[in-house]
């Protein structure tokens, strides 16, 4: 992994799903300064199926729309992982894929974070609609 600006090689892999991605235009909260405090330096990565679902939701008119466009932004600044098996529902891929980097999660979706932290996962979770916040199991 490549040193972080302090010279260390420790930055944590965020994995940011769908729906961590809608929430700056819906909450307005700022994600990446949400996770600086958390972390100080971290790594944002976003599996290719999230920007799918991004794009599919962008196509279409109203607040939903404008919040997946948004989404489409923030992840262009992040890491784009390869496609998993196509088969599998997108929050299976998230899991196997922050399970295979040993990735935190930032996420809403209650049914994910539970198997998540069911395999021993951080998750970072939109707390009281103003933070971030880490858990762990």
């Amino acid at each position: 992994m490549a040193a972080d600006r302090n010279g260390g090689s420790d930055r944590v892999v965020v994995l940011l799903d769908t729906n961590a991605l809608l929430i700056p235009q819906r909450s307005g909260v700022d994600i990446f300064a949400g996770l600086q405090e958390i972390y100080g330096t971290y790594e944002p990565v976003v599996p290719a199926e999230v920007v799918h679902e991004l794009r599919a939701l962008a196509q279409g008119r109203g607040k939903s729309a404008a919040a997946a466009r948004f989404g489409l932004t923030l992840a262009s600044g992040c890491r784009t992982l390869p496609p998993g098996n196509p088969n599998l529902p997108v929050d299976e891929i998230v899991a196997i894929q922050a399970e295979a980097l040993s990735a935190h999660v930032l996420t809403n979706d209650r049914k994910l974070k539970e198997a998540l932290l069911q395999k021993g996962l951080p998750v970072i979770v939109l707390r009281n609609q103003k933070r971030l916040e880490l858990i762990r199991k």
